[in-house]
């Protein structure tokens, strides 16, 4: 039996939770419809995040976005409605959302949401010297 949409999302204990560690992921196929036309709008998500306790389980997350393949939602809508649920359920130290919505009309749109937990503040970046290539590797 296939799949079905779900917006029911599901999560599993942070293996690493001691560390702060970056998860990405790129969703190329989100589609959802236009509430005022009902055309489709295609976007790409990019999902970065700072776990704490918990981390999303991909498979429901592949579900969840899959959910909104029918319903319409305008742009800024959509994305910040897509954090506030993984917020709810992950709880992140930090997590940021961007939807690069392709063209339509001649207009294309990005729209960023982010959460920060209370507190938390991310370590400094590490400079790191640069190396000169090895002699004879040039």
């Amino acid at each position: 039996m296939p799949a079905q949409p779900s917006r029911a999302l599901a999560s599993f204990p942070n293996p690493e939770r001691g560390r702060d560690y970056l998860v990405h992921m790129e969703i190329p196929e989100f589609t959802c419809l236009c509430p005022l036309t009902g055309q489709p709008d295609f976007a790409t998500l990019v999902l970065d995040y700072v776990p704490d306790r918990k981390c999303v389980e991909l498979k429901s997350l592949k579900l969840y976005v899959w959910s909104y393949r029918d319903q319409g939602a305008f742009h800024e809508a959509v994305t910040n409605r897509i954090l506030g649920d993984l917020v709810r359920l992950l709880a992140p130290r930090f997590m940021r959302l961007s939807a690069r919505f392709h063209v339509r009309g001649g207009i294309s749109t990005t729209v960023v949401a982010e959460h920060r937990k209370r507190g938390w503040r991310p370590a400094p970046p590490v400079a790191l010297p640069a190396f000169a290539a090895a002699p004879g590797t040039r």
